[in-house]
């Protein structure tokens, strides 16, 4: 069984159209137990859960609280099925190819995670895949050049890569459990990473796949003031937690010096956006 997990946080604007097009897809899969829909939701004070709850073949979790993705994560996989996870961000819409097939990646050689291919709703790619985030690739995201140098990108075709997006991403859970889940020191951000890393070094690889496609609007539960300042926080997390010293300290230096020219110039041309958001960022590392 593969157990889909939708994790919400005041999601009303996007659940619907992400389980309208599941259940379109897969209705017969699901009400004959060969999946899931899991939606695990994290105390939403809008109509998320009402929305949620009017469709009989979802199950509901309700979190208690806020945990974040990780932790959020992390308690409804104690509560899934399936022999398969696949965790969906509710701001997305599933579009095409086979979420069946997309497992089947899993019979190649010691497979850990999978991730499928994320689209914008312009039809854009996503830069869901990555290389691993080291003090190199550190200072080219400080000056904007994680793009144009592939430390972020979209593959052209289904390949291993360093790690790929939470948003769209399958785990063979027994894997999955038995090393930790996510990292819940991460409240959002850089634990998709950090999973795959902690994987690859017990032999476990990372494969982006083109057998399951869908599109995303990107931060449906947050905005890009949250996202910065606790990708800056993650990063800097994920070094002290897996690199030498020097890397570390290296990386702090690097986002420190970034946030701080940030925010001196928002101060400077009164952008309230720029200082607040650097300065906090500033301060999360």
């Amino acid at each position: 069984m593969i157990s889909i997990i939708i994790l919400t946080y005041n999601s009303d604007k996007y659940i619907e159209r992400l389980l309208d097009s599941l259940l379109g897809r897969y209705k017969d899969d699901i009400q004959n137990k060969g999946i899931e829909v899991l939606v695990a939701d994290n105390d939403s004070s809008d109509n998320t859960v009402a929305i949620v709850k009017k469709y009989n073949l979802v199950s509901l979790i309700n979190n208690g609280g806020n945990l974040g993705f990780a932790k959020g994560n992390n308690a409804a996989v104690k509560k899934a099925k399936g022999n398969y996870v696949l965790f969906i961000n509710p701001d997305a819409e599933f579009t095409g190819g086979d979420i069946k097939k997309l497992f089947t990646n899993f019979e190649k050689d010691k497979i850990g995670v999978v991730g499928g291919r994320i689209l914008s709703f312009n039809g854009s790619r996503e830069l869901s895949c990555g290389k691993f985030y080291t003090l190199l690739n550190i200072f080219f995201l400080c000056l904007g050049l994680e793009e144009k140098l592939g430390v972020r990108f979209s593959p052209d075709k289904s390949k291993f890569v360093d790690y790929v997006s939470g948003g769209f991403m399958g785990v063979d859970k027994e894997i999955f459990v038995k090393n930790g889940g996510f990292d819940e020191h991460y409240f959002m951000y850089v634990e998709d990473q950090d999973l795959c890393f902690r994987l690859g070094k017990k032999g476990f690889k990372t494969f982006f796949s083109d057998d399951a496609v869908i599109k995303h609007v990107g931060q449906g539960s947050s905005n890009r003031a949250f996202a910065i300042i606790n990708i800056y926080k993650g990063l800097s997390y994920f070094q002290k937690k897996h690199m030498n010293k020097f890397s570390y300290f290296g990386t702090v230096f690097l986002l420190g010096i970034k946030a701080h020219v940030l925010h001196i110039l928002g101060i400077v041309i009164r952008n309230k956006y720029l200082a607040d958001t650097y300065g906090k960022a500033a301060r999360a590392i």
